[in-house]
């Protein structure tokens, strides 16, 4: 089944796992961070606090955490559209209020926990934005220190997986994995998405609980089928082998998965065939019957039409046909109507 929004679901799916959300953190936050957050009492919390109109391409995760000895919030944006977002800062200041504003209303607490918020975006262009609310604002740094200070403003942690290399993708195999194929998802070359399976499925093999690995490398494809270009059928088979080779336990899972994708996009494609010939065919049918409708009325007025008006009505699309139904009476002769030869 054709998922709805594959970028979203992938990163929650793997994200929901703790093992990976805190590999993420030990491997990418800054150091000075690292060493005021403890990793294990790390916490998923249900909450989202993405508008509805904004779930396409924005997904978030919230963590509990104790930083600095306290309760404290890591929030990940994810962003899954093309291109960067220039009202990233303000979309983070918003949603951090909301989470303290739900802290106050909670707890009758006007202390409020420390978040940091962390950008993950996968894009096609590289991120171009600055990465603080004060580039927002106009002339910003121009203004005096004392201002200033009475000015909101503050840094958000950007991770654009475009510019990440080989050797800049860390963790354990799933966060490998995901942070491969999103940094890859979108590139038009599809040997560069079947190196990220070959590298997968090697990864995949460290896991200790086979299970575990098999469960999300079906997840993984899940995604790829989904999200991915078009794989040929060359291409297609070449995986198929990469997988039996490296990972031979995941090739059944594959074939199957893709077999079922394979038999929903063929039958998806005679629904949508049915329904287009349908359509083309209600077309073709009343572009005929106002085209006898038009010769019919033009004849009536005019007489016999020579052959070459006959032939040029017979290739005009409806509107046209309906303009010339709407006009033919103000026509005082037959050249009137050439107009819509064009």
């Amino acid at each position: 089944m054709k998922v709805q929004n594959p970028h979203d679901k992938f990163f929650k799916e793997t994200f929901s796992n703790l093992e990976v959300a805190r590999d993420f953190m030990q491997n990418y936050l800054p150091e000075p961070v690292l060493k005021i957050v403890d990793l294990q009492t790390l916490e998923i919390q249900k909450d989202s606090f993405i508008n509805e109109d904004l779930q396409e391409v924005f997904s978030d995760m919230l963590f509990q955490v104790a930083i600095n000895k306290q309760e404290g919030y890591v929030y990940f944006l994810f962003e899954h559209k093309s291109y960067s977002s220039k009202g990233v800062a303000f979309q983070l200041l918003n949603y951090m209020v909301r989470i303290w504003e739900q802290k106050i209303k909670k707890e009758l607490d006007q202390k409020i926990p420390v978040v940091i918020p962390l950008v993950v975006y996968h894009g096609k262009d590289r991120w171009k934005i600055k990465t603080s609310l004060g580039e927002m604002i106009r002339r910003y740094d121009e203004l005096p220190e004392e201002v200033r200070r009475f000015i909101p403003n503050y840094h958000y942690l950007l991770y654009d997986l475009s510019t990440f290399s080989d050797e800049e993708i860390k963790g354990e195999a799933r966060l490998r994995i995901l942070l491969s194929v999103f940094r890859d998802i979108f590139k038009n070359n599809n040997d560069e998405l079947l190196k990220v399976v070959y590298h997968a499925t090697l990864a995949l093999d460290e896991l200790e609980d086979q299970e575990t690995g098999i469960e999300y490398f079906e997840t993984f494809m899940r995604y790829l089928f989904n999200a991915g270009p078009q794989l040929t059928k060359n291409e297609l088979e070449k995986m198929m082998n990469q997988i039996e080779i490296n990972y031979p336990k995941g090739s059944e899972m594959t074939m199957t998965l893709a077999e079922v994708l394979r038999k929903e996009g063929y039958e998806d494609g005679i629904e949508q065939g049915r329904e287009e010939g349908i359509e083309k065919g209600i077309e073709k049918g009343e572009t005929k019957a106002l085209v006898k409708t038009v010769m019919k009325l033009l004849t009536k007025k005019f007489g016999v039409l020579p052959a070459d008006y006959r032939e040029k009505i017979g290739q005009l699309d409806v509107i046209t046909l309906e303009m010339i139904i709407d006009e033919i009476w103000d026509c005082d002769n037959l050249v009137t109507i050439e107009k819509y030869f064009i």
